[in-house]
């Protein structure tokens, strides 16, 4: 049943190290080259006197992605992709020297959250009147396109998506007679039944920083909360919810502490009877525990159901050559090269026709995947996200240890983000 999307995001998820610089497509007085043909001379099997475009794509993927660039390198004769691999843990900082050196490339590769900051800073290049006149554009979820908009204009497109979604052990919830619960009032009497002979109910990470606010943020969204207006009663609501599952014992206190791969290994181990987690974490649930019979649901509903996005958006750096950028960008995320990615990759398509293909609708844990991605939304999008995202953690993170009151904690991280939003 898993077969489909055990090696979900693996590709994603590790990072080494190595950087590259992009391409330099100007004319002779510094000016961006839009005409195709262009740059470089093609090789002899091409036709006579064609010339190609040369990009350089930056991304920090450990693998998949060079087949995938080969294939449109091979598909016409006008764009060459070159695919440089920069490590995450480096990728934002060589791309803000890039920015202040001039040294970028063409495209790049980058984590959907950040998005609106590098667009703040001049990184992207508006592509608004691409997208606009694109026929494919109405066939992406809502969260992966949103995710590529700042400030009303579109800077980049969902490349690759994923989610959070509940993971419950079959064996636990048939020998309490429950079911997966689907509202916050069934998580909390579900998880309360669960609890017992060293078994917590319910987990999921609220560690203090970035990976506490993405598990935080499902729950935010299904209140009907924002991360600009924190002192609300909607995001009280959430976080009260949450605390509340501590106070009971539901779930446990560690959970402040450690991180989504912490809780995997509890679930695997079968300490933990549901979980919101990613679907990275299938392939080693199936490796810590091959025996383990789990399911997937849709994240417990509030006043609507909820996710949080993950995954990477392609955007065209600003003054390259935006004709032959948007010709790669649209062909790789056509539906024909977003099912070839997918297919070797496990990744998540960010397109609701592809999502609508046999291999998602028979299998029973994708199908639940593909209905909880129409539901995940971006952190954000916001060019100052990670200040948010700290004033957010923190406050959740006040409350859960017993430091501050709701009240208090939000008020507190409200008044920061007024200082942000200014």
């Amino acid at each position: 049943m898993r077969k489909g999307w055990t090696l979900l995001l693996a590709c994603v998820m590790t990072m080494t190290i190595v950087s590259g610089c992009g391409s330099d497509n100007t004319d002779g007085n510094g000016s961006a080259a839009t005409d195709l043909p262009n740059v470089v001379k093609n090789n002899a099997s091409a036709s006579a006197g064609a010339q190609k475009v040369k990009l350089v794509l930056w991304h920090y993927y450990e693998k998949d992605i060079e087949d995938f660039v080969k294939k449109f390198n091979e598909s016409q004769d006008e764009v060459e992709v070159t695919p440089n691999f920069v490590p995450f843990s480096d990728f934002k900082k060589q791309l803000t020297i890039g920015l202040s050196a001039g040294n970028l490339p063409d495209l790049v590769l980058v984590d959907n959250s950040d998005v609106a900051a590098f667009a703040a800073m001049g990184l992207f290049e508006d592509i608004t009147d691409k997208v606009n006149a694109w026929a494919d554009k109405d066939q992406f979820f809502e969260g992966p396109m949103k995710s590529g908009i700042y400030e009303g204009k579109n800077y980049s497109l969902p490349f690759v998506s994923n989610c959070l979604g509940l993971f419950y052990n079959k064996e636990l919830l048939d020998q309490a007679g429950v079911n997966p619960p689907q509202t916050w009032d069934e998580l909390k009497t579900t998880a309360k039944v669960l609890t017992k002979d060293g078994v917590h109910g319910f987990a999921t990470s609220l560690l203090k920083g970035e990976e506490g606010t993405f598990n935080f943020y499902p729950w935010l969204i299904a209140a009907g909360g924002s991360p600009e207006k924190l002192n609300s009663p909607e995001a009280a609501s959430a976080v009260d919810f949450l605390s509340g599952l501590l106070e009971d014992g539901s779930m446990s206190k560690e959970v402040i502490n450690i991180g989504m791969s912490d809780i995997e290994k509890q679930f695997a181990a079968g300490k933990v009877a549901m979980m919101v987690n990613g679907p990275w974490q299938t392939t080693s649930i199936e490796k810590d525990n091959p025996e383990l019979d789990f399911g997937i649901a849709l994240i417990p509903q509030g006043k609507q159901n909820a996710s949080v996005l993950g995954g990477e958006n392609i955007g065209m750096i600003q003054g390259k050559n935006k004709e032959a950028a948007w010709k790669f960008i649209s062909w790789a995320l056509s539906a024909d090269s977003v099912r070839s990615y997918e297919e070797v990759s496990g990744a998540f398509p960010p397109r609701k026709d592809v999502a609508a293909d046999k291999k998602y609708t028979e299998d029973p844990s994708l199908k639940v995947w593909m209905e909880q991605m129409e539901s995940a939304m971006p952190r954000g999008p916001h060019a100052k996200w990670p200040e948010l995202s700290t004033a957010l953690s923190t406050a959740v993170q006040a409350v859960l240890t017993g430091a501050a009151s709701t009240t208090d904690a939000l008020a507190e991280a409200q008044a920061t983000v007024d200082e942000i939003m200014k």
